[in-house]
């Protein structure tokens, strides 16, 4: 490769690179302007006056630390019920010999086809009758359980590979079926797991429609709905919404940036087995 295409590839990439790198440096000076530069006087440029309160404002004015909160502890939950769930089902579907195996596989698969606005109406309907509303369970069984379809797709697609002579010779050394699945398979399956988390984490950490219709307290409001009642009250003060919108972004980025090698791990090994 001769250096004029060096440099027009190094160039292209340079454009990429500010392309997406833009919007999260707009998102953090917009956090930090008020309403005169935002609207007109500086719009691309850094804050003139670094306006921190907004962060302040956002956290304690719009409640957002709780919200926070929530949407963490709500988004944890979920992940854990989703690995927990999708390996021990996999483990059912896959490696032990039963009647309606693949008819219950068929099942878990259907839920692919069923999208969230369908769900709604019915899914309200059960969980008032529960008594399930402004719950934080009222959250996360819907979460683990609309991801609980891809998390067994996902899973499977590792777990066929394991050779089933591993069960057979940890019978022989006395492992039971708890013993298998604990010993040998849940070690085994490290690259499926990072990739259920990362794919239950994107489904419930910004979902909108479950939490906006199911919570009406603020007690148990996740960020999300959050950030759309506080444009909704302080409509004057776009700062304070913009400190709420990296409140909410960079968390995913920060875990993107730390787990970047096993993310990119975790895919390689799902494309090398699919």
């Amino acid at each position: 490769m001769n250096g004029k295409k060096k440099s027009l590839i190094h160039i292209l990439l340079v454009l990429w690179s500010i392309t997406n790198i833009f919007p999260i440096y707009f998102m953090l000076t917009f956090s930090l302007k008020n309403n005169e530069e935002i609207f007109g006087e500086n719009v691309l440029g850094l804050p003139r006056h670094w306006i921190w309160a907004n962060y302040e404002s956002a956290l304690n004015t719009g409640n957002m630390a709780l919200y926070f909160v929530n949407s963490l502890f709500v988004t944890a939950a979920a992940i854990g019920i989703s690995i927990i769930a999708a390996m021990m089902a996999t483990y059912a579907l896959t490696r032990i010999k039963w009647k309606m195996s693949k008819l219950t596989n068929a099942m878990f698969m259907l839920g692919l086809t069923i999208p969230l606005q369908a769900s709604i109406v019915p899914l309200y309907v059960v969980l008032s009758k529960l008594h399930w509303l402004n719950k934080y369970t009222t959250l996360i069984v819907p979460y683990s359980a609309f991801t609980l379809s891809m998390s067994i797709l996902i899973c499977t697609g590792f777990m066929v590979d394991i050779p089933y002579d591993l069960d057979e010779a940890a019978t022989i050394d006395g492992c039971g079926l708890y013993g298998i699945f604990f010993k040998i398979i849940m070690p085994l399956m490290k690259p499926a797991l990072s990739t259920v988390g990362i794919y239950a984490y994107l489904q419930c950490w910004n979902e909108f429609m479950f939490a906006n219709c199911f919570i009406s307290d603020s007690k148990h409001r996740t960020l999300p709905v959050g950030i759309k009642e506080l444009s909704g009250t302080y409509t004057t003060e776009w700062g304070p919404i913009g400190a709420a919108l990296v409140i909410a972004t960079f968390p995913t980025l920060i875990a993107y940036v730390a787990l970047s090698s096993k993310i990119r791990d975790s895919f390689i090994a799902g494309a090398v087995k699919g």
